[in-house]
């Protein structure tokens, strides 16, 4: 089960092996906030509370915009942040720097 909670809306949905995580928030028509889909502006930064081990490894675009304590801290770009594995829980909070 994937967890997607928005500025307003949260959705709780099957997730999708290979989509990211804003794919599957636009999917299930949460109000994730985004602009570029690229990894670039970081409005798709989201805290994964639960289930990091079930998301891809941290993609290039992450480490160019992130810091390295916002991944201790369990955060990914909802953009960047793919599924891949369905086998546990996931919940990830859309939180934009603005």
């Amino acid at each position: 089960m994937l967890e997607l909670k928005g500025r307003t809306k949260t959705a709780a949905i099957e997730p999708i092996e290979g989509f990211t995580l804003l794919d599957l928030a636009l999917k299930a028509d949460v109000d994730w906030q985004f602009s570029c889909s690229r990894g670039t502006c970081a409005r798709c930064r989201c805290l994964i509370e639960e289930g990091g081990d079930l998301l891809g490894e941290i993609t290039d675009s992450e480490w160019d915009r992130l810091e390295p304590e916002e991944f201790d801290q369990g955060y990914r770009l909802g953009c960047q942040a793919t599924v891949k594995s369905m086998d546990g829980r996931i919940v990830a909070i859309n939180k934009p720097y603005f």
